[in-house]
């Protein structure tokens, strides 16, 4: 009998599915058996950094049945997932039966008894076998990156949010080497935006003929275009937006010359241009466009995911990998003639360019593993649900694309002159074949645009002109889409880590969502001007960046462990020695329009770990406290009139309740425009 050892209990029965009537016993550890304790820091600095792991509460029973299989059975089999956080649960799960020699910081398998280590990227009949038949061993490589990564992660948090405790008072703040660099993208967004002037400016746009109507822009006098841009650097990267020079002073003047003018057809430009498709999901890019498209926060794609790829549905979903299997790219081209006719199928699979340095070019990207099971084919119940169904859609309909031909769109702009030196311009879309938009985007596929049946030198009647009145706007706050873009682009954090990073600085109540952006709370902000000044290295960019670039290098074996962590810490104890003297303190109260009920003192806003409250500002002498309200502006109950309030599921979905609550239990998930 030979013992396979997986993480969860899904796989494991989509392994006893495949390995039915065969002579295997399939074994899920639940995830983590072996972890630091977090009562205390547990690294033992002057021995290389070693750190102290013990099985995790609630899991002794777990341990002690695998223990007694790995006796029971003649072979034993690790098929975790195949990344560094799998091959860790593989490893642990090694140590703990005998079969790794450990002398810290080095490992060693032990020769005498039969361990084998398997990898695949999905889980069906054929990966299984193959992996089966090719086993290989455990990859210690990855196994020093993923501890090198816990204990640089466990060095900056236990060492720093002390810190935080004895400068605010609480003890349940925390410092996180990648979450509050996360963190600070938000806040530094926020302070860019404040500091933003928005100008006023307007667009002036022409109505032109009667039988064929047609919308133009006013661009340009004499040549000179109106439009005019600007970049801002800020802190994560450029931002660049564009204003007109008409304004208030000359809209006037420019709208009358223009209405008296007369105007031809100067030039008329078609050009068709091939529209490729997106590259398939890499697991930053399923994140964004599931937020974009279904409102799913990161935490829930990656459940989801992580549920379609146990069953067998999906490739493994964590990759930053744009690859693609032959076996899939032929079998894509088979799907598609058959679908939809060869004229939708490549000659040849076309192939994506991974732009992330490194990328584990072995994985592949995230897509199907069987073309014959659509979503519609899907049975829905308690285990496959809606959301499973739109998230498998949007892979297997990705994945499919990226191997049909490319679009075909018909590029028009027509300029139109006056004889004062005014031009506008139109231009528009047409496709000419759809290519893969029919699967990806049918609706812009069918969209069809009426075009004007002009010729160049033809005159034009001016029928109407249109002014609108526009201002500038900051640079967007994040929402969860592109607060994953700008960190994967910095070369922040990996794909396993982005869902965990946006949870916890939401979870600590550092930042908040205003509809579907981030804002920061005074706390967070407070913590981030915090460490980015007293830890101007550890908290920039570029540090960070630089150290995930390491860690990627232990992986590879180019860097050593412990050499790594050294030249992290040597600097980071003298530096943190110099701040621990500083005893000045932070207050992060926040003083409200409101009176305290039961001695009319100033009522402030303060924080706990549940969040935040209202509390009398003359505590301790007046204990009075109440739950802290988010209104909504112009918002009212439909039910009573109260005031509407924004509110947080246990599970963090935001909702929309009465003031009056439990009064009045009207709640919604959206808000209505309703006003008192």
């Amino acid at each position: 009998m030979t013992l396979i050892i997986v993480e969860s209990p899904t796989k494991a029965r989509t392994f006893n599915r495949i390995l039915k009537g065969e002579d295997y016993y399939v074994f899920a550890t639940m995830g983590h058996i072996r972890d630091l304790p977090a009562s205390a820091l547990s690294i033992d600095y002057a021995h290389k950094f070693k750190p102290n792991y013990q099985i995790i509460k609630n899991k002794q029973k777990t341990v002690d049945q695998l223990m007694k299989l790995a006796k029971q059975n003649d072979e034993i089999i690790l098929a975790t997932d195949p990344d560094r956080e799998g091959e860790s649960i593989a490893y642990h799960a090694a140590y703990l039966i005998g079969l790794i020699k450990e002398k810290w910081p080095e490992f060693k398998i032990d020769k005498k008894h039969p361990l084998k280590r398997i990898v695949f990227h999905e889980i069906t009949p054929h990966a299984l076998k193959e992996a089966l038949e090719h086993p290989s061993t455990l990859r210690l490589d990855l196994v020093k990156a993923q501890q090198a990564r816990r204990i640089l992660d466990r060095v900056v948090g236990y060492e720093i949010s002390p810190l935080l405790w004895k400068k605010m008072g609480k003890n349940w703040l925390s410092a996180g080497r990648v979450q509050s660099v996360a963190l600070r993208l938000v806040v530094e967004r926020e302070k860019e935006i404040r500091v933003f002037k928005d100008e006023g400016y307007y667009q002036i746009y022409g109505n032109f003929n009667k039988k064929e109507p047609l919308k133009a822009k006013l661009v340009s006098k004499d040549q000179v275009p109106y439009e005019q841009k600007f970049t801002l650097h800020l802190f994560a990267g450029e931002y660049q937006y564009t204003k007109t020079t008409i304004e208030k002073s000359n809209v006037d003047e420019i709208k009358k010359n223009a209405e008296t003018d007369k105007y031809i057809v100067k030039e008329i430009k078609e050009e068709i241009k091939p529209k490729y498709p997106p590259p398939p999901f890499t697991t930053s890019l399923l994140q964004q466009e599931s937020f974009h498209r279904f409102g799913f926060s990161s935490r829930m794609t990656m459940r989801i995911a992580q549920d379609l790829y146990e069953r067998g549905l999906i490739t493994y979903h964590r990759t930053d990998s744009f690859n693609l299997s032959t076996q899939f790219v032929f079998k894509a081209k088979d799907f598609i003639e058959k679908t939809f006719g060869k004229e939708y199928a490549l000659e040849k699979p076309r192939g994506f360019r991974t732009k992330s340095k490194m990328a584990q070019e072995a994985h592949e990207a995230i897509r199907p593993t069987h073309l014959e099971k659509s979503a519609d084919s899907m049975a829905v119940d308690k285990k496959i649900t809606q959301n499973h169904k739109k998230v498998y859609k949007l892979i297997f309909d990705r994945a499919l694309s990226t191997q049909m031909k490319e679009a075909q769109v018909k590029h028009i702009k027509i300029v139109i002159a006056g004889k004062k030196g005014y031009a506008f311009e139109s231009e528009v879309q047409q496709v000419i074949f759809d290519g893969f938009l029919k699967v990806l985007n049918p609706e812009y596929a069918g969209k069809k645009q009426s075009l004007a049946r002009l010729k160049e030198n033809d005159p034009v009647d001016l029928l109407s002109l249109e002014v609108q009145e526009c201002k500038t706007n900051p640079p967007p706050r994040f929402n969860e889409a592109s607060l994953i873009k700008i960190l994967e682009e910095k070369g922040i954090g990996r794909p396993s880590t982005y869902a965990p990073i946006i949870s916890l600085i939401q979870d600590k109540n550092y930042v908040e969502k205003e509809f579907r952006y981030f804002v920061p709370t005074k706390l967070g902000e407070v913590i981030s001007n915090y460490l980015a000044e007293s830890f101007p290295d550890i908290f920039s960019l570029e540090f960070t960046a630089q150290m995930e670039q390491s860690l990627d290098e232990i992986a590879d074996g180019q860097k050593d462990m412990v050499q790594t962590l050294s030249d992290f810490y040597n600097p980071f104890e003298k530096h943190l020695k110099i701040m621990k003297l500083d005893k000045k303190t932070i207050d992060v109260e926040e003083v409200v329009d409101e009176k305290c009920e039961k001695c009319a003192s100033a009522m402030v806003v303060r924080y706990s770990k549940f969040g935040k409250f209202m509390a009398c500002s003359k505590y301790p002498q007046c204990k009075f406290t109440k739950p802290f309200l988010n209104f909504v502006k112009d918002k009212f109950c439909p039910e009573c009139g109260g005031r509407m309030t924004a509110r947080m599921t246990k599970t963090r979905k935001r909702f929309y309740g009465c003031e009056n609550y439990p009064k009045c239990k009207y709640s919604s998930w959206t808000l209505k425009p309703t006003k008192k």
